[in-house]
């Protein structure tokens, strides 16, 4: 075997990505390594990873970020024990997901300071639905949410509609007892 036919040292053992989920580990690591670079804190868009490593993009709208805005705000102020992130990453099944809105009661904040990637989801997590993201795509990510620690999956819709979603399924009221208005 020469140079041009033996195996790039780094790459011989890797494991295939098409193949092979990360462990846990390996993704905060990935994650960790892909935050840093600057290169990709250029990008203007959200930035996921599935649990394989790989990068996925969500490209927003200006409606998609005054929703947020308003749905980060009403948190705020209606919900001042604990504090909103907007886009913080957290470990799921699926990998490095980010909602758009979350919020953290303080107990959480305590337990898991502010570690990027979280090993947990906060109690509520905030998706906005559209067009590249529709409902049927993110119940994979309500459902990962939930496995890892979230109470609450809120899916916001462009027109401003706000589904509900716990483990138990649809909910008809949140637990945290807020009202939420979103225009329309």
């Amino acid at each position: 075997m020469n140079a041009l036919t033996q195996p790039h040292p780094n790459l011989s053992n890797a494991p295939n990505p098409l193949t092979h989920r990360l462990t846990p580990e390996g993704l905060r690591a990935r994650w960790i390594e892909l935050a840093r670079d600057p290169l990709l804190a250029q990008i203007p868009y959200k930035v996921e990873m599935n649990e394989r490593g790989s990068m996925e993009v969500s490209l927003a709208t200006t409606r998609h970020a005054a929703l947020l805005a308003s749905l980060a705000d009403q948190l705020r102020r209606q919900l001042p024990a604990g504090i909103t992130l907007t886009q913080c990453a957290i470990e799921t099944e699926l990998g490095v997901r980010v909602p758009d809105v979350a919020w953290a009661s303080a107990e959480f904040v305590r337990t898991h300071g502010v570690a990027t990637p979280f090993s947990a989801a906060p109690e509520l997590c905030i998706e906005m639905l559209s067009r590249l993201n529709p409902r049927l795509q993110m119940l994979d990510k309500v459902t990962a949410y939930l496995a890892a620690g979230a109470r609450e999956v809120w899916l916001v819709s462009e027109d401003g509609s706000l589904e509900m979603l716990g483990a138990q399924g649809v909910l008809s009221r949140s637990s945290f007892e807020i009202e939420i208005q979103l225009s329309s």
